[in-house]
This record gives structure tokens, sequence and C-alpha cells, in this order.
């Protein structure tokens, strides 16, 4: 089953295409075709760069205001020119989409229909930065494949079982009835991780404990019991929990009213500080890219060095409390760009918790480890460092689905 793939979202688009067969599902299969639009590194340029599985490779830079027209030149590159992998564009069977915000009508992946794209634009309120350009994705390839099955899947649906007294809000219960309540995101890349970490671990998910750590421009995390996520930091929107790139993460909401009665800020002033200008890049003044602060602090930058220290402070406080809610733990996770690169924050992040009998393989961890637990052999808990594979597991995720419906 050829399976596309298209993680849409509001600065970069990634496609990939998969051949799916039974036997193939349980390890990551590397996609047949790989390609990656980034809008936002030139102004007012597309720059695509598309790979196949045999090392054609194609570049280019194309004018960024027809965001559907460059996705229909990118679709073409699958069956034409030297990144050609298929005849026609026919071959695919369905084509899944991450969809960041599903609310609560849909609880796990579903076809694309006009009620789920009215869906999806209604929860753009929620998440303004990444829904309308998930369905923006869904409506170009409907264009294009008109008669190919679409699926949508939700970051939100992982975490949609969490215990009612992780996902409510102490505010007037009404609000709970209207469904104000702690969604979750990143639950596409939680749920791969969790299925991961038990591969490597060569055990049951449902046998696991875990603590999973997204650590990206976006930053999240999932305490992960029998498999499913009981509780996360990111709330009613992408923004809650911890510190991240460019956002605040949680504070005093009191510190919103204030801004409101005295400064006279507007609730777009305030949503540009709280998403844009907040975060490491708000402390530090420099950047939202981790890789900038630290090269800053080893220049002696005052403010780089304050807000890596606010990082790692909010990060060991926010997986102090999902050691709570689990009761114990057998694996704490690191993934996404900084998860999986910064070995900084892993050794600082592991350090808090060495009373658990929690023992870092420091040689392992600075030697850029993939898919590999780098605790010590005595530690009483695991630490892994996770490649996740977001289009990997929405292919998966197509596969069943379409699979039983097929």
């Amino acid at each position: 089953m050829k399976i596309l793939v298209l993680n849409a979202g509001s600065s970069s688009q990634k496609s990939c295409l998969y051949d799916l067969t039974e036997d193939k599902l349980s390890e990551p299969q590397p996609p047949l075709w790989d390609a990656h639009v980034d809008w936002t590194h030139q102004q007012n340029v597309a720059e695509i760069k598309v790979k196949t599985a045999h090392g054609a490779v194609r570049e280019e830079g194309l004018p960024a205001d027809d965001r559907p027209a460059i996705t229909a030149h990118l679709l073409a590159t699958l069956w034409q020119g030297k990144t050609k992998v298929i005849e026609t564009l026919a071959e695919i069977d369905a084509v899944g989409h991450r969809v960041v915000h599903g609310g609560r009508e849909y609880l796990a992946s579903t076809y694309v229909t006009n009620e789920v794209k009215a869906a999806i634009a209604r929860l753009a309120v929620l998440a303004p930065a990444h829904n309308p350009a998930n369905l923006e994705g869904i409506e170009a390839v409907e264009r294009i494949l008109p008669s190919t099955p679409q699926i949508a899947v939700f970051d939100t649906a992982f975490h949609a079982y969490m215990p009612l007294e992780a996902a409510t809000y102490p505010i007037p219960y009404e609000w709970l009835t209207k469904d104000v309540r702690r969604y979750g995101f990143h639950g596409i890349s939680h749920q791969y991780c969790t299925h991961r970490t038990a591969q490597i671990l060569q055990t049951d998910p449902a046998a696991l404990k875990l603590i999973i750590c997204h650590l990206g421009n976006g930053c999240s995390l999932a305490a992960v019991r029998e498999g499913h996520s009981i509780d996360t930091t990111m709330g009613f929107t992408p923004l809650d929990g911890l510190m991240m790139g460019s956002r605040s993460g949680a504070i005093d909401p009191g510190i919103l009213i204030y801004l409101l009665r005295q400064e006279g800020c507007t609730a777009d002033q305030l949503n540009q500080m709280l998403n844009q200008d907040s975060g490491l890049k708000g402390i530090s003044g420099i950047s939202s890219d981790l890789r900038q602060i630290q090269a800053a602090i080893a220049t002696g930058n005052e403010r780089a060095k304050l807000s890596f220290a606010m990082y790692i402070h909010r990060l060991r406080s926010y997986i102090g409390a999902m050691l709570a809610s689990l009761g114990g733990l057998d694996a704490l996770v690191f993934t996404a760009g900084v998860g999986e690169n910064s070995s900084a924050v892993r050794a600082a992040a592991c350090e808090a918790f060495s009373f658990l009998g929690l023992k870092l393989d420091l040689e392992k961890n600075q030697q850029t480890p993939v898919d590999q637990d780098i605790a010590m052999s005595g530690s009483t808990v695991r630490v892994l460092v996770i490649h996740t594979q977001e289009d990997w597991a929405i292919a998966q995720e197509c596969w069943h689905l379409h699979s039983k419906n097929a």
C-alpha cells in the first residue's frame, strides 16, 4: 500500500511516500520519496528539497505566494524527472495528514470529509499556527487527487483518554461542559516514542511507566502508563507547560490581567508576546534556537545563561510532576530537535534525578545516540534517546485504518 504523508505547518511542509506491507509495519522504514518545503528561510521564496531512496536529489526555489501551486509542483516530482518513484499519482492508495487539534470530536484517526474539514477549521482558533496550514494541505491534495482517500491523524488523540482530574482546569465547571480542558499535543510523537521504547527495551508498552520529553522549538512532556497518556504538560492550546523556544509555557494568569489593565495590552499583543517573543528568545534576547543560546553562553552572555538555567529548571520541575502522576518510572525518553541533539540538556535533566538511582552514561550521552539506551547498566531508570518519526507513525495509522476499510 502506497501512502503519501503530508505534515504541513505554517513555516514548513514535510512530505513522504511510503510503500507499506504488513510484514514491515513494526520497524520504521525509509520513505521512497522525501520532500521538504521551507517557506521562511528566504523572503518570498519557497525552498524545495526532494530526495529519493535511490539517492536522487532535487533542489529549487519558487515564488512563495501560491502554496497550493507549490504543493502541486512538489507532488509532480513523484512521477516526473529524476526523483520519479511511481508511474502515476493514481498509484497512491491514501494520503495521511498530521492535524494538530482534533478537539473532543476526533479521538482517533479518521477519513477526511466535509464535516472533518469544517471541524479542523473551527478548531483553528485553538491552534492558529497549525490547523489552518493542516487544512490548506488537505485542500491542496483534494484538488490534485480528488478520488484518493485522505486521513486526518490528530496530535491530540493520544491524550484523549487522560483521567478527568488531569484534563480538567480548576475553573468553573461549566467551562468543561464547553470543552475548555487540557488536550495535550505532540501526541503522534509521544505515541511513536512509546512503541519504539518498548521495542528497544524488548518489552510490551503496557508494562512500562514512561516520561517522554519532546523537546524541540515546541516542548511537551507526557506521562505514559500501560501504553496510554495519563498526563501531559501542554493544555487547552500548545502554549501551556514547559518553557519553549519562543513560547512562554505556563505563567501566572494574573500577569495577563495586569498587562491588560495596567499596560493596555490587546489580546493580539499578548498572543504575540506569549507565542513569538517569550521562552528562550524572550529571556536571552538572542534566539529561540538553543544552539545559538549555547554559543552565547560560551562567550559569557549572562542573559543566555539565565535562559538556559530557566529552561532546565522548568524541565526538571515538570519531569517531577509527571513522575508523581506515574508513581514510578521505568524510562526517561528524550526526543525531537533538542531532546535528540543536546547532550547538555539531557545531562542536566538527568542529574536532578540521581536520587532515584538514575545513572546516565556520560560517554554514551556525548556520542550523538540514536534509538539507544544511554543509562549505565546499574541505573534503576533507563534513559533513551529516540529519533521521533512522526511521518512513519502517520503512515502506520493510515495503513491500519485503510486496510480495514479497503
